[in-house]
């Protein structure tokens, strides 16, 4: 059963001030990039959550085009990345109730590959007991992150800005990890624009 992944790219990229979901990389948007990562990874369908933004980013890119993209539009957004998380599990609920568990990823981390997130994946297989797997860059936990579906409530009572970070920090479950060189490394900013090239 293929664990579905949930790209969350609803946030308004304030301090850049352009919307990063539509930045290029190698001719390709990030918000694209990362549908095609996830889904090349091997994790469908992809969850693709925008909010500030919507019209102009799907104006733009051409999601009916993209296999296993499902576009959800989080109305809420501006209450911070715990909320696109709980509206990504709504409709992730009804398309894959099976799902052992889930992915859940940005758009604006320039050094993730399909590889990573394979590795992922594949150690989320190969626990023995449900855990949670998250990427390990700079010290810290962070996503791309697989969640074991005993965690979906945890995720769905999350609130404000902390987004999945807070399960790692202290997880409901066993908990492994999986080096990211690079992961530190996202688009906040414009002096991080050069990271693109």
């Amino acid at each position: 059963m293929p664990v579905p992944a949930i790209v969350l790219a609803a946030g308004a990229s304030c301090r850049l001030g352009q919307p990063k979901q539509l930045l290029l990389m190698d001719g390709e948007t990030l918000i694209e990039r990362a549908i095609r990562l996830a889904a090349e990874s091997g994790a469908v369908p992809v969850f693709v959550i925008l909010g500030a933004n919507f019209e102009r980013i799907c104006a733009a890119v051409p999601f009916n085009q993209l296999p296993h993209a499902i576009l959800v539009i989080n109305g809420e957004w501006a209450q911070g990345m715990a909320s696109s998380i709980r509206t990504a599990l709504r409709p992730l609920s009804i398309i894959a109730p099976q799902a052992e568990g889930v992915l859940i990823m940005g758009c604006d981390q320039p050094r993730l590959t399909a590889g990573h997130l394979r590795a992922l994946l594949q150690a989320f297989a190969e626990q023995s007991a449900p855990s949670i797997v998250a990427s390990a860059y700079a010290g810290v936990l962070g996503i791309p992150a697989v969640f074991p579906r005993q965690v979906f409530a945890d995720l769905g009572a999350l609130r404000g800005d902390k987004g999945a970070r807070t399960l790692l920090v202290k997880p409901p479950c066993p908990l492994a990890s999986v080096p990211f060189p690079g992961g530190e490394v996202d688009i906040d900013e414009k002096a991080d624009l050069a990271q693109l090239e």
